[in-house]
């Protein structure tokens, strides 16, 4: 597992991690609950961020930006979508084989990467000059493969992390089903909040997150 910081600092941050995403209740296996609050602080604490609502409430670095809410907002509406989905498919077709608590862990987790992608030090540093390292010298789903696998998510919650972008990343790969559901629910939750008037984004031909 990758180091982490000062034991104090690091079991505020827990407790930070668990008052933006009530939805952890959710999880009915206690062990990926608290790899999931663990995921978030390992995430913050290499980072200038004290809580995931300190983060720009953005899909991507400037765009898709909400009106109202924050990005621990943004996480919520994804996991409780992404179950809703699945439940309602249930209803109707029964069985799916899905795993309720790998649903809400990767859509509460899926954009664990942008604390370091978002990070004002590193936004700064990569800006300033983009031919030392690229822009941005790692995205979030990248960064956010990283730490998951530190902490030791299953691979289907990992696969969520790096590959929940449909436009990005997510077009080069498989999606298991566990991340086809975050997929869709990640992409719908920006499209109906921009349509909404609650978001500023892309013309509507280009709504596709990333």
């Amino acid at each position: 597992m990758a180091d982490v910081g000062d034991p104090v600092e690091m079991e505020e941050l827990r407790a930070g991690v668990r008052k933006s995403l009530p939805e952890i209740d959710l999880i009915s296996d206690s062990v990926l609950r608290e790899k999931v609050v663990e995921t978030w602080a390992l995430a913050l604490s290499k980072t200038s961020f004290e809580s995931i609502d300190e983060l720009p409430p953005e899909s991507n670095p400037g765009e898709w930006i909400l009106q109202r809410g924050t990005q621990g907002s943004h996480l919520r509406s994804v996991a409780r979508m992404a179950l809703a989905m699945a439940d309602e498919i249930e209803a109707v077709f029964g069985p799916i084989n899905v795993n309720r608590d790998y649903v809400v862990a990767a859509g509460l987790l899926h954009d664990v990467g942008k604390a370091f992608e978002m990070d004002p030090a590193n936004q700064e540093r990569w800006r300033s000059d983009p031919a030392a390292s690229g822009y941005p010298a790692i995205r979030h789903p990248g960064y956010g493969i990283y730490i998951a696998m530190s902490v030791g998510l299953p691979e289907a919650i990992v696969n969520c992390v790096g590959y929940h972008s449909l436009l990005a990343e997510g077009q080069y790969v498989e999606a298991g089903l566990t991340n086809m559901l975050v997929q869709y629910a990640d992409n719908a939750v920006w499209k109906i909040l921009v349509r909404a008037g609650l978001c500023t984004g892309p013309t509507e031909h280009s709504m596709v997150a990333k």
